[in-house]
């Protein structure tokens, strides 16, 4: 059973994958709300996941130094980056690499579909690549979406003690 500290997390997750699935972006004051909360939260002891402050601490660099190197190829952007350290600092260090492999595998399938409608609309029209920025980014994957969405995930089978 979902308790009221289960509902906060996913009401916050729940904002960032809709900010980051709508307008491909999250801002600032979300993250900080949501690291802050998961912070009061695990120095309370009640966090959902049972995190300590300890491992929420150790969860939120291990998420921000995981995907910075992401960041600095160029390959995702600072919000997403951001948002998994927030993540880590609900869930704890342990649940990171589930929730980043479950999120990078529903990256792959929307980067699928998104290659897939993209060369059907350009065999239809013949038209050269020239995307606007705005195109761009409704054309890409919003991660910190799916990490979010991962997390909830995570948070479900934590809840049913199916976590190992």
């Amino acid at each position: 059973m979902f308790s009221i500290k289960s509902a906060i997390f996913i009401a916050w997750a729940l904002a960032i994958v809709l900010f980051d699935w709508r307008r491909r972006l999250i801002p600032n004051a979300l993250i900080i709300a949501g690291g802050a909360c998961a912070l009061a939260f695990a120095a309370a002891r009640i966090s959902p996941f049972d995190t300590s402050i300890g491992m929420a601490l150790f969860g939120l660099g291990a998420g921000f130094v995981a995907l910075v190197p992401f960041h600095a190829l160029g390959m995702m952007g600072a919000a997403d980056v951001k948002a998994f350290a927030a993540l880590g600092a609900w869930c704890g260090p342990r649940a990171l690499v589930g929730i980043w492999v479950a999120a990078s595998l529903a990256a792959f399938v929307h980067a699928l579909v998104l290659l897939a409608r993209r060369r059907a609309a350009f065999a239809l029209r013949d038209l050269p690549d020239t995307a606007t920025l705005e195109e761009r980014r409704r054309n890409s994957t919003p991660y910190g979406a799916l990490l979010a969405a991962a997390a909830i995930g995570h948070l479900a089978l934590f809840a049913s003690g199916a976590h190992a």
